[in-house]
């Protein structure tokens, strides 16, 4: 085939037509002596461009020929151009299938496996391939069978002669057929231990379903009992020995390679469990130990190898545990924790990838259709099915899926599957990763039929497949729901209410038929809403089941919906924009606050739509609104009706992104840094009631005195109001200062001054829809027995001759918050010294330090509280902290300004940079100081009154934790965290506050 340089031959071009890429080494394979006769036929290139990879496929047929003997190559190449069958098998399977050619070349004589094409032939079963693998008598002549009888399969595959489903389970009956050999090799080499106890091997996952892949490892469990007249220790450690010479017949790999891996390790116990267990073993352990996922798996147990009694009586004797899981107590919880996608653990670079864990992959539908099964199947035996296509038809006849999406999901799984079989069938190894070798993908693409362009229609068709899935398989738990309270055309299968309501309560709803009632307000009629609010609640309904009160989460949206749903923005909102209706979602269904919040302004919801939402507006940015709004009042009390509204505008705004940002999104994980939400929230409360404050003043001043008041006049922060340290609940401890203007008498200035306290106490605790902010002016000299303000030159008389070292420590905290901002600049001053004290505290100031805060620990715990519980006062909580923080910036503050803050992480941070504090101790003090503070906004979030203690319901405590990032299920590791983390805490303290080392 010599042609002149520079010009290709017309073979060339006949091969490059035919789909080959490298048609140069083609054609010199072409030209070899093995093939001369039948290089020119035309019959043989046409096979050859219909596989999958024709290089592969041509690669293949010349190892085979050269490895045949020269007496069987012509036999092999004369039916291969005569035989259109064997022609299109072997040339498939070498086209789609590296490993398989190589098989091939090492035992050429298997072609002929391929040349049969008998109606059993085309749908063998476990007896057919029993028959197949009847002359193994060791593991290497296992291998060599096996892979004989899966070559005739996989021709079957890839000339479409077997569907998805049929090729599924005739794999899984060729593992049948398998285990059963590799357990007859294992007795006859045990002889006296067969005759010792009875074995069964029931197969689990995909091969009890009858849907295996290629390469996939073959779970089974292991049933053992004892022969009669043996004893059963014996009995069982023979039959392990049993077991495990059977796991390593089809799992080691020898000069024949290996067959698939053996698990058992869904077993009782995992893999710390006995390998075999009698059957009343398996029952107690199922019966008083085992887990909702353990009952998930058990749906696709089927016996499969060994004893058939025994087998058959351990399916039968699981069946009743299977159906009867969602009745369990902790089915929710579990059904919540299995629910989230378990993609933590795959690299981020191989995530778009995958086809089985990845979004949108196999395990979503496989999931969704094996939860469906569990609640619905307990009633419903039509379902009790292994086969995940089965048992989707099933839910679709019964009305438990909707037809549509139940046919898009079968269409989209069985591509999926077939796209991982295909992968796995190149060179049989066990993966689910889509190649990313451009060869590869188009050989991928072109075994699945797509010729044109296979790279970009193999993408397109996964893009869009995986997308279907990742749209249906939440949707399909509760779209039913919707129908089951709808009118449906005449005939239309749909849940019946009893269902529904079954499915609700597993997935969490504790009240199922109000649920029903809220789903049927929302949804029923033939409005553009009604059918707005069926497109939004499928999803809706998903993320309440994610939370910890699904039902408080329903109801919130009912009532929200009904206040907007004639506006006609408001369900466009959560239609349009992606983040609007997940924000809602986690916002009404975390607890009670930020939905009261909502309910008193529902256009508030606009909020959750907006990308720059959930950022917290400047001080500067809402005392600008507040005073302009109190400037346009027609008098106090409307002023400040303003002023309160837009504080519960800005405090919903705050809950809703401390909420979402502990919880995450689907397209945002939550928060890592707790500190950092912890400051947020405090800066934002803060911020917020500074500026209500000094919109209330404003307003009491313009009532009775126009645009000036007889006195300068301002508010110090104090507490946790002037650390910026407020959590949702915190009263605004304050001290008012006041300083007569030039001409006003002392008497006079005071009266105005007392009378603005008095009505800005007022127009803040007015009874509205809106929270009032209670200011605590306890922290004043001389507490609740001295006036209420006081001037400048009055502040400074006290401190100097009265002032006691809980005042000084007080006074770390104090900070100007609103009026007059050089008055609070001289208040500061006034107040540097007493804080800071040159050289620091006295031993009489530290002992005396010491005494009020033993005093408080022992007299200021609420009764029956758990000290080892308690967010402020408790070990390692709040104070513990707080205390010790604000000793080392009394003792130090006078020399390191980083310590002069009023900020206690912020001072903590500074006595570490200053080395007053080893970096390990202060950042365990910080861990604690910022759990205990979550742990109060937490409780604030959930009940929607403030507390210092964690909730004793169990619905509110796990919404605690899952504010706190605990799953379903684990409020105990919650509890048990806190206290580890405040022992540590307290450890500390007792160390830097009441030891030497102060």
């Amino acid at each position: 085939m010599t042609t002149a340089p520079g010009r290709r031959s017309s073979t060339f071009t006949r091969l490059l037509r035919h789909g080959f890429t490298d048609p140069s080494a083609a054609e010199q394979l072409l030209d070899l002596d093995a093939l001369a006769s039948v290089r020119s036929d035309p019959v043989l290139l046409e096979a050859l461009g219909a596989t999958a990879d024709p290089d592969l496929a041509l690669r293949g047929l010349v190892r085979i020929v050269e490895a045949g003997e020269e007496s069987e190559r012509q036999v092999l190449l004369d039916t291969l151009v005569t035989a259109k069958p064997l022609r299109d098998r072997l040339l498939g399977v070498l086209g789609a299938s590296e490993a398989l050619g190589d098989h091939l070349a090492r035992h050429p004589r298997d072609w002929q496996a391929l040349v049969t094409y008998e109606s059993a032939d085309l749908h063998p079963g476990v007896a057919e391939f029993e028959q197949g693998l009847a002359d193994a008598v060791d593991p290497d002549s296992l291998r060599v069978a096996y892979r004989r009888c899966l070559l005739t399969l996989a021709a079957r595959d890839v000339c479409g002669t077997t569907g998805l489903a049929q090729t599924a389970a005739e794999l899984a009956d060729l593992a049948t057929a398998t285990l059963r050999a590799a357990l007859a090799i294992a007795r006859t080499s045990a002889p006296e231990d067969a005759a010792q106890c009875r074995l069964a091997v029931v197969a689990m996952g995909k091969c009890g379903g009858r849907e295996l892949n290629y390469i996939s490892d073959v779970d089974v469990i292991f049933v053992g009992e004892a022969r009669e007249g043996v004893d059963e220790t014996r009995a069982m450690q023979a039959a392990t020995r049993l077991a495990a010479h059977m796991m390593r017949i089809c799992s080691d790999t020898t000069v024949e390679g290996t067959i698939w891996e053996v698990d058992a390790n869904l077993r009782p116990e995992g893999r710390n469990g006995p390998l075999v267990r009698t059957l009343s073993s398996h029952l107690a352990y199922y019966q008083r130990w085992a887990k909702t996922w353990e009952f998930q798996a058990l749906l696709k147990a089927r016996a499969v190898a060994g004893d058939p009694e025994l087998g058959a009586e351990y399916v039968e004797a699981v069946s009743p545990l299977v159906w009867g899981a969602a009745d369990r107590e902790n089915f929710v919880p579990d059904v919540q924790k299995m629910r989230r996608r378990v993609v933590d653990n795959i690299p981020a670079d191989r995530i778009e990838r995958e086809l089985k864990l990845g979004p949108g992959g196999l395990r979503d539908v496989e999931f969704a259709v094996q939860l469906l099964q569990l609640v619905h199947g307990r009633s419903d035996a039509s379902l009790h099915s292994g086969s995940t296509l089965e048992a989707l038809r099933a839910l679709a006849e019964g009305g438990y899926v909707g037809r549509a999406d139940a046919a898009q999901l079968d269409e989209a799984y069985r591509f999926l599957r077939a796209m991982e079989h295909r992968i796995q069938l190149h060179r049989l190894r066990r993966t689910h990763l889509v190649p990313e070798d451009e060869a590869d993908l188009r050989r991928l693409g072109r075994s699945l039929g797509m010729r044109t362009d296979p790279v970009a229609e193999l993408n397109k068709a996964w893009k869009r497949h995986a997308s279907v899935v990742r749209r249906l398989h939440e949707k399909i738990f509760y779209r039913p729901l919707l129908d089951a309270v709808a009118q449906l055309a005449p005939g239309e299968s749909r849940l019946s209410a009893k269902a529904a309501a079954i499915r609700l309560e597993a997935l969490g709803y504790a009240d199922p038929a109000a649920a029903l009632r809220h789903l049927e307000a929302l949804s029923s009629g033939v409005t553009r809403k009604a059918a707005i609010q069926r497109t939004l609640l499928p999803v809706l309904l998903g993320w309440f089941a994610d939370s910890a009160d699904p039902d408080a989460g329903l109801l919130g949206f009912r009532k929200v919906s009904d206040a907007l749903g004639k506006t006609p923005w408001y369900l466009r909102l959560l239609r349009d924009e992606g983040a609007a209706a997940e924000n809602l979602a986690r916002v009404l269904s975390a607890g009670r606050l930020a939905p009261d919040l909502l309910m008193r302004a529902p256009e508030a919801v606009a909020i959750l739509g907006d990308p720059e939402g959930l950022t917290p507006r400047t001080r500067e940015h809402l005392e600008q609104e507040v005073l302009a709004a109190v400037g346009r009042a027609g008098d106090a009390e409307s002023a400040v009706a303003v002023v309160r509204g837009v504080r519960r505008r800005e405090l919903f705004r705050t809950t809703a992104a401390d909420l979402i940002g502990s919880y995450g999104t689907e397209d945002s994980p939550a928060e890592q840094d707790h500190g950092a939400l912890v400051d947020r929230v405090g800066s934002a409360v803060t911020d917020l009631n500074a500026v209500t404050i000094a919109g209330a003043l404003r307003a009491a001043v313009r009532e009775q005195w126009g645009d000036t008041l007889p006195t300068r006049f301002a508010v110090i922060g104090m507490g946790r109001f002037g650390g910026h340290e407020l959590s949702y609940g915190s009263d605004a401890d304050v001290l008012f200062v006041h300083q007569p203007r030039e001409g006003v008498s002392d008497e006079e200035a005071g009266r105005a001054a007392n009378a603005v306290v008095t009505e800005m106490r007022r127009l803040l605790q007015l009874p509205t829809a809106d929270p009032p902010l209670l200011i605590d002016a306890d922290l004043r000299p001389e507490g609740r027995t001295g006036p209420m303000v006081r001037t400048l030159k009055s502040y400074g008389a006290y401190y100097r001759r009265w002032s006691l070292v809980w005042e000084s420590q007080a006074l770390l905290r104090a900070e100007h918050m609103a009026g007059d901002a050089e008055l609070g600049r001289d208040f500061i001053e006034l107040v540097d010294p007493l804080r800071y004290p040159m050289e620091g505290l006295g031993e009489d100031a530290v002992r005396e330090i010491r005494r009020l805060k033993a005093r408080m620990e022992s007299e200021r715990m609420p009764r029956g509280a758990d000290p080892t519980l308690h967010a402020k006062l408790g070990r390692g909580g709040l104070s513990d902290v707080e205390w010790t923080v604000q000793l080392i910036q009394m003792q130090h503050g006078w020399a390191e300004p980083g310590l002069r803050t009023t900020r206690t992480r912020e001072a903590l941070a500074a006595a570490c940079a200053a080395e007053l504090i080893p970096a390990e101790d202060a950042q365990t003090l910080d861990e604690a100081w910022v759990l205990a503070a979550r742990v109060r906004n937490a409780v604030m979030l959930v009940r929607g009154r403030p507390g210092d203690t964690f909730p004793s319901d169990p619905r509110e405590l796990a919404a605690v934790g899952r504010y706190l990032g605990y799953e379903p299920g684990h409020v105990g590791d919650m509890l048990d965290d806190y206290r580890r983390i405040t022992r540590r805490a307290r450890a500390v303290v007792e160390e830097r506050f009441y030891g030497a080392a102060g």
